[in-house]
């Protein structure tokens, strides 16, 4: 918000006129330094006004003290204030009555040059200041002015915009100006160290000097050493005469103090006394504001929170002012509504607890938006919807007023679209994005306002600050990510501050550089090209990071380490300035750990496993911040949403697959997130359900326990699976199906609901058969083979055969992908040679062969490829490039089974663990038959359920008939007694005619 938009209107404030004046002398005084030499006098100034309207000249002269008694054409009174005689008089009367002058005619004459701008409804513009202050070199407070005297002169001048500074000025105007501030002050500040009872220092005055210097400051005069003099000196008085102050002086004077404070004045503790007195009056006065008063302590409220903390004299201050809101909620004019919505937003946003007046207070004020909405100017336009978008960040619920005022604006920033200044357009894109982030519909109203805004980001292009670009590019960000179409306004207009963001890359603070490389990397993940321009300001950006890592906060090094993973996801190379970066911020994570929401975990943890899986050496200060992070997920468990349960679960998954250590603290991580899932099964998004199970099929593949709450996790899942299969894109289909199969291959129970899972996924294989990547057919293939006889013979073929070609088009295909789809085609070859009724298939031999080819000239060292190349060579009848060394275990069942069957047969020769044409090896080969006995544990079935088989099983079988063996297979759950063993041993002594 501007922060001049939220003032206090001079009409509020009486200045001194009114005070009774007997004379025109003090009892004492002397002139002393603050009687400076006049300046070098200018020819008299013309008797025209520039800039105003046709006027008539004044009728006569009039003296200084009779002007502002005068009610006439503005036009005529301006060109009597400026008369040579009316100065001529003021100096008379100070040279007559010298060091016993009061200043009481100066006073007069400045109220009369007051009441001529309140009369015009606007301060004096830049002519007629010029032509006054040429006027005003001979118009010299001193010392001896009297307290009422001074007051009025500095805060009629300020009120009327005579201390205004304007861009160009003619230097002997500034000078000027500057003499006459300088002397006022001077002289203040003379008053201020005398006893009070001497110069009658008045609670009055002291409320509206402060406003006047808090008005000075807002209006862009510079806080010169004697103006902080001057401040410092009034403070103590504010403390003394605390109890003299009424309603009204109360609000004014802190409203000044937040307005100086704003402009970066030091909270000394004679400025936190006065301060904490005042708020104690607040309180007791409570009863006696009216309206503006309450929108101006409010906003003061608000700035002093903003600029300091929140002490516990401010938060009982501001509780006791929302009943008044309410009570007075039809007396706001429309400043008030717009200063009172932004001050609630503000404290919000500062903690302050949503309390049900506050909530009412919001209500209340809502309403009067909409039937005020003809008297908004865009500055109003552009605060009121940011304030709204604050309150809905922070938690403010969607009531109809809300709604209703938001419909209400949007038509006004597009009928009022050219009239926007820079931070007006700015904190109008930055509520959009906000509100959308929050559940705001993206309405046909709602998008022309963003339409309408975009092309004068590109037009005003040169006129935003730091802050602004950065809130600006966010916005696009936010916008693009919550579904905004990225039309060629929104394009032209990110071309537009790209190059600025470079120009100002040192001005950007820790915040904002956390920001652009955030909407950086989500443009980028929505599809933005990495253009040259963007490229750049991610270089540039990153030294930056380097220089402030001290100063970012939680949230920011949060989104800087997501933003450095997304875009290296999103193909940006790791640079050594990435790199650094990222060095720079790992030891911080460390350090703030405790200070990290469960989102910012989640997302920290997500970053990490997302760059390691791209690459990143696993340093030690990567692994110091993971190993910090852990025991937070399990302290914060219960305040994890879907998504952040989801990013965990992947995170740690990854981690463990890229060699992260599977500690007590990552076990105990993931066992405190695996009860979530099912209590949150109902809220998961169809994105977060692939992703959980992809993560537990990933822990369990890598040594993780199959604990009760892990298998009642996947469960829980399943169904949702089914409810939202039509949801799933291709990339969510391939990870679910692999995470089915790398489930079920690790002993995962095989219940009704994995069965109707995987059978409501197959039809979307062939269904997006076009869809999928590469990678992704590979680990379908893989997948769909590791199932075995859970899928329907019919419907491996037909996938395998819509999708093999995919993977031989394909050049480059690393060689985990290519061994996966060979070993896939294998198994759907082997299931065909193992049904009688099926029909050959001769084409996936030959892909078979390209794909072997292909993995051989890999040169693979690893012994899962080499078995996978020695059972393709075998089963094409190619000669195996190497002899694949196999390990060997000889299970209990299996040598009991070899005893019984010596036993029986005595001179049956039984050879155990045997490999065959560089096959792996059989259990047990009866070489002088050519058969084989396979003792098939649980681990050869889907599920373990002795009954369906799977897809290594089968091309095992397959492999061994294909080479002229004959094939016993019996179930290890048929082996644990004697007579559940003699059928088969009656069967293999038929099989080889030795009954």
């Amino acid at each position: 918000m501007d922060r001049r938009s939220a003032g206090i209107s001079g009409k509020y404030i009486r200045s001194g006129n009114n005070y009774n004046q007997p004379n025109n002398h003090a009892s004492s005084s002397g002139r002393g330094r603050y009687r400076h030499a006049t300046v070098r006098p200018w020819d008299n100034p013309p008797s025209t006004t520039l800039g105003r309207n046709d006027f008539y000249h004044s009728s006569g002269t009039r003296s200084s003290q009779h002007l502002q008694y005068r009610s006439v054409n503005p036009a005529q009174d301006f060109n009597a204030l400026i008369r040579q005689e009316i100065m001529d008089d003021l100096v008379s009367k100070s040279d007559h009555f010298g060091h016993r002058y009061n200043g009481k005619n100066h006073s007069q004459f400045a109220c009369s040059i007051k009441e001529y701008t309140s009369a015009a409804k606007k301060p004096l513009n830049r002519a007629e200041q010029s032509q006054l202050i040429r006027m005003l070199q001979n118009f010299t407070p001193t010392r001896s002015w009297n307290w009422r005297s001074l007051t009025t002169t500095l805060h009629s001048l300020t009120s009327a915009g005579v201390f205004t500074p304007h861009y160009p000025m003619d230097e002997r105007v500034k000078i000027t100006q500057a003499h006459l501030l300088s002397t006022l002050l001077g002289a203040i500040i003379f008053n201020c160290s005398q006893k009070p009872q001497a110069r009658n220092i008045d609670a009055r005055g002291i409320a509206n000097l402060l406003w006047a210097m808090a008005k000075l400051v807002d209006n862009g005069q510079k806080q010169t050493p004697e103006f902080n003099e001057a401040v410092v000196a009034l403070l103590p008085h504010v403390s003394a005469r605390k109890d003299q102050f009424k309603a009204q002086g109360i609000a004014n004077l802190l409203w000044a103090m937040a307005k100086l404070v704003d402009n970066g004045l030091e909270q000394t503790p004679e400025f936190k006394e006065a301060m904490d007195a005042l708020l104690t009056h607040v309180n007791i006065q409570k009863d006696q504001f009216n309206a503006q008063g309450i929108a101006n302590l409010l906003w003061a409220m608000t700035k002093l929170v903003d600029n300091g903390e929140w002490t516990p004299e401010l938060k009982e201050t501001v509780a006791a002012l929302f009943p008044h809101v309410i009570a007075q909620k039809d007396q706001f004019n429309t400043q008030n509504i717009v200063n009172l919505l932004w001050a609630i937003a503000k404290l919000s946003d500062n903690g302050q607890k949503r309390t049900p007046e506050l909530n009412e207070a919001v209500a209340a004020l809502l309403r009067h938006v909409s039937t005020q909405k003809d008297q908004l100017n865009t500055q109003n336009i552009a605060n009121l919807l940011w304030a709204i978008a604050k309150l809905s960040d922070n938690r403010q619920k969607r009531i109809p007023e809300l709604n209703q005022a938001v419909a209400t604006l949007l038509p006004h920033v597009n009928v009022q679209k050219d009239n926007f200044k820079p931070q007006g357009i700015a904190n109008l894109l930055w509520a959009l994005a906000k509100l959308v982030d929050n559940g705001q519909e993206r309405t046909p109203g709602f998008n022309e306002a963003v339409a309408a805004l975009l092309p004068n980001v590109n037009a005003q292009k040169d006129q935003f600050i730091p802050q602004h670009i950065a809130n600006l590019l966010w916005a696009m960000a936010k916008l693009v990510d919550n579904g905004q179409e990225q039309t060629p306004g929104l394009n032209e207009a990110l071309v537009a501050l790209l190059p600025r963001v470079n120009a100002q890359k040192t001005q950007f603070h820790a915040q904002f550089i956390a920001n652009l490389l955030w909407a950086m990397a989500k443009l980028v993940d929505n599809g933005q090209e990495r253009t040259p321009a963007l490229n750049e300001v991610v270089a540039k950006l990153l030294p930056q990071v380097i220089t402030q890592k001290a100063n970012f906060k939680p949230q920011e090094i949060t989104n800087l380490l997501w933003a450095m993973a997304k875009l290296v996801d999103n193909g940006q190379e790791r640079t050594p300035a990435l790199n650094e970066a990222m060095a720079a911020l790992l030891p911080h994570v460390s350090a703030q750990k405790a200070n990290f929401t469960p989102q910012g975990i989640a997302n920290l943890l997500w970053a990490m496993a997302k760059l390691v899986d791209n690459g990143q050496e696993s340093t030690s200060e990567l692994n110091d911040a993971v190993t910090a992070l852990l025991p937070h997920v399990s302290a914060q468990r219960a305040a994890f949403k879907p998504q952040g349960i989801a990013n965990l679960l992947w995170a740690m998954a990854k981690l463990v697959d890229n060699g992260q250590e599977s500690t007590p603290e990552l076990n105990e991580a993931v066992t405190a997130l695996l009860p979530h899932v099912n209590a949150q099964r109902a809220t998961f998004k169809p994105q977060e359900i692939a992703n959980m199970l992809w993560a537990m099929a990933k822990l369990v593949d890598n040594g993780q326990e199959q604990t009760p709450a892990l298998n009642k996790a996947v469960v829980a899942l399943l169904p949702r699976v089914k409810i939202q299969k039509d949801q799933f894109i291709p990339q969510h289909i391939v990870n679910l199906l692999w995470a089915m199969a790398k489930l079920v291959d690790n002993g995962q129970e095989w219940t009704p609901e994995f069965k109707a899972t995987v059978a409501a996924l197959l039809p979307h294989v062939s269904a997006r058969k076009a869809n999928f990547t590469p990678q992704g057919i590979a680990n379908l293939l893989w997948a769909m083979a590791k199932l075995g006889e859970l899928v329907e013979l019919n419907v491996v073929t037909s996938a395998f055969e819509s999708l093999v070609y995919r993977i031989s088009e394909t050049p480059q295909l690393s060689r985990q992908d290519i061994s996966m789809s060979l070993w896939g085609v294998m198994v759907c070859c082997a299931r065909l040679s193992l049904d009688s009724n099926a029909n050959k298939n001769n084409v996936l031999d030959k892909h078979m062969d390209f794909l072997l080819t292909r993995l051989e000239n890999t040169f693979p060292d690893n012994e899962e490829d080499q078995t996978t190349i020695a059972m393709a060579a075998s089963w094409l009848g190619r000669a195996c490039p190497f002899n694949p060394d196999y390990q060997t275990i000889v299970s209990k069942r299996q040598s009991d089974f070899r005893n019984q069957l010596q036993s029986c047969m005595p001179s049956l020769k039984i050879e155990e663990e045997k490999s065959l044409h560089s096959l792996p090896p059989v259990d047990l080969l009866l070489p002088d038959h050519n058969m084989v006995i396979e003792v098939q544990g649980p681990s050869h079935y889907v599920g373990g359920d002795f009954n369906t088989r799977n897809g290594s099983t089968l091309l095992k079988i397959a492999l061994l008939q294909k080479s002229g063996f004959e094939v016993i297979e019996i179930p290890v759950n048929r082996l644990c007694k004697q007579d559940l063993m003699k059928p088969f041993i009656d069967q293999i002594k038929k099989r080889t005619n030795k009954q």
